[in-house]
């Protein structure tokens, strides 16, 4: 096991979202070094890390639970794809910025959620099912099965 992985291990499900949209910040970052040293492949390979965690958080929305939440989400993960698009595009600083304040708006949300005790128990609740071990999720039954949604 990696540190990477050490770090992650034991974080609730919100916590594991704030470590996305801290991903987000850190690539957004290295595509804005890229830019200002004129590195086009660099920058390239940041912001692609940076949609492929948004298209991952926007694979993992369940309208169905999330409602309007999610619906919102949604939006927001399009609204961030397409900055992070134009800003690479045009080489634009000011644009990636833009996106990074956005998604730190967004990050510092699931990161008061990710400490509330409400949140925490509603979790515990959601995730509690007979497939579940003292270990974690049994290999017979899919994580499909979980209700919380990104």
């Amino acid at each position: 096991m990696n540190y990477q992985s050490e770090s992650l291990a034991g974080k609730n499900p919100v916590e594991l979202i704030v470590a996305l949209y801290d991903g987000m910040l850190r690539f957004l970052s290295e595509a804005i070094a890229a830019v200002e040293r004129g590195d086009v492949a660099a920058r390239r390979v940041a912001v692609k890390r940076v949609f492929d965690i948004l298209l991952h958080l926007q694979s993992r929305l369940r309208m169905d639970v999330g409602g309007s939440s999610a619906q919102s989400l949604s939006e927001f993960y399009a609204a961030i794809f397409a900055l992070c698009l134009e800003g690479s595009r045009l080489s634009s600083v000011a644009r990636l910025e833009e996106a990074m304040a956005c998604i730190r708006d967004v990050r510092e949300a699931w990161s008061v959620a990710a400490r509330d005790p409400e949140v925490l128990a509603l979790l515990e609740r959601e995730t509690r099912a007979p497939w579940m071990t003292a270990a974690g999720v049994s290999q017979e039954k899919p994580m499909a099965g979980a209700r919380w949604s990104a």
